[in-house]
């Protein structure tokens, strides 16, 4: 009852956030109306600041055994036709990050209005992170440069800061993308890893109408590649669900003028690290190869984006048992994979880490139509949901079948496969 109660407070909130969108590691506005409404609920919370606009706060014994982070992002996509697009930034919210930080408000509030804290054996923080899109990379590189953060992801981001250095296991929870006929939930739904390529093809410039035949064409270098892509595909394993987007990035050409000079940038997504970096050095071939083809030369560039995602069988167990005893949810889907990627694959190498899906949306997740229509699912059922799985791990955990790894073994792991991809 209680949840549904404070549901249109809830929504509210949510849905002003909604309306509002902001990029990763500018979420100022996201940030001060979150912390107005964990002030109005509890006037003397405790929050800690990191990372330009993430925070967190923490309920429960100062002493607990174990300590459960309870996740929600903050920032919004890059899609300026989005019907709710922030005008000026090209922001908007149709990745459903909103609705992470409604349900993590509805669960906060629930557990301070009730008092159930005070009976945990465990601490539950809730983080609230910036930056979980890989996007608005201009701007991050400025920060990076001014020494501002480190890591263009909001999660390694806090990796390197500490914040997760005393927590035990991780949970969040993420909109499902497509439509349900039912309430729905998921669990073990694994995410590719992904680097980000790119190779800049070198040839030589010459008058396009009156020396052509001194030239070296980079582009046509592009177009070579871009072909080999395509032809390679049938040498890559399937059950890897490798995706490769080439995408010309840059140049100055103009019609008269053979150009010397094009970028072209491309994701590489798999499955696993190892294939990770074996289709890099595929791709490495590829570009190598184009290059020659046409005498011309390549400069390639690696940067990392995300680990797997990896969801813990073990903490997964907890989410199906509260589903076999609630009601309100219709089904849940178990086992499954998509190569889309996100930084909580980073933050599974360093603890235990999960991601329940939830229903109630219509319109393309990333897409210009995307928005959520089942409100009260999303705001009032499943953060009751949410909160009795969260309140079962807190009484049935055992911490010895837990894993914990340190920021410099995750350093290790990236610069491996950067350094394997240039």
């Amino acid at each position: 009852m209680f949840f549904k109660e404070q549901y249109q407070l809830i929504k509210d909130v949510a849905e002003d956030i909604y309306y509002h969108p902001e990029l990763g590691y500018k979420e100022q506005r996201t940030k001060e109306n979150i912390i107005r409404f964990l002030k109005e609920v509890d006037p003397d919370v405790d929050i800690e600041h990191f990372s330009t606009t993430g925070f967190k706060t923490t309920l429960g014994p100062e002493e607990g055994d174990t300590h459960i982070a309870f996740i929600a992002e903050l920032d919004a996509v890059y899609a300026p036709s989005h019907m709710y697009a922030d005008k000026e930034t090209g922001a908007a919210h149709n990745c459903g990050h909103y609705t992470q930080v409604g349900i993590a408000l509805a669960i906060y509030r629930y557990y301070v209005k009730t008092n159930a804290s005070k009976n945990w054996k465990n601490k539950i923080s809730f983080i609230f992170v910036p930056a979980e899109e890989y996007l608005d990379l201009a701007y991050r590189d400025a920060l990076i440069e001014q020494g501002t953060i480190t890591h263009y992801g909001g999660k390694p981001e806090l990796m390197k800061l500490g914040v997760f250095d005393d927590i035990d296991l991780a949970i969040c929870v993420h909109a499902i993308g497509g439509e349900f006929d039912n309430r729905t939930v998921n669990v073990n739904c694994d995410l590719a890893g992904f680097l980000y390529k790119k190779y800049t093809f070198k040839g030589k410039a010459t008058h396009a109408g009156f020396d052509p035949f001194s030239s070296k064409n980079a582009y046509s270098m592009s177009t070579v590649f871009n072909t080999a892509v395509g032809l390679m595909r049938q040498q890559l394993d399937e059950k890897e669900h490798v995706r490769i987007n080439p995408i010309v990035m840059g140049s100055d050409m103009s019609t008269n003028v053979v150009p010397n000079e094009i970028t072209v940038g491309t994701d590489l997504r798999t499955k696993t690290v190892d294939y990770l970096k074996e289709a890099a050095a595929k791709l490495d071939d590829a570009a190598k190869g184009s290059a020659i083809a046409l005498q011309g030369d390549v400069g390639t560039h690696t940067q990392m984006g995300y680990l797997p995602f990896i969801q813990n069988r073990y903490l997964s167990t907890f989410v199906q048992a509260v589903f076999d005893n609630f009601s309100e949810i219709d089904e849940i889907d178990n086992e499954s994979f998509i190569s889309a990627a996100g930084d909580i694959g980073d933050l599974s190498y360093m603890i235990p880490c999960i991601q329940i899906g939830y229903s109630g949306f219509t319109g393309t997740i990333h897409g210009d139509d995307f928005i959520d229509v089942d409100p009260e699912f999303i705001y009032s059922i499943f953060p009751e949901f949410v909160a009795e799985v969260l309140e079962n791990i807190d009484e049935n955990v055992d911490k010895e079948k837990l894993y914990k790894r340190s920021y410099s073994e995750y350093l290790s792991v990236i610069n491996q496969i950067v350094d394997g991809s240039n």
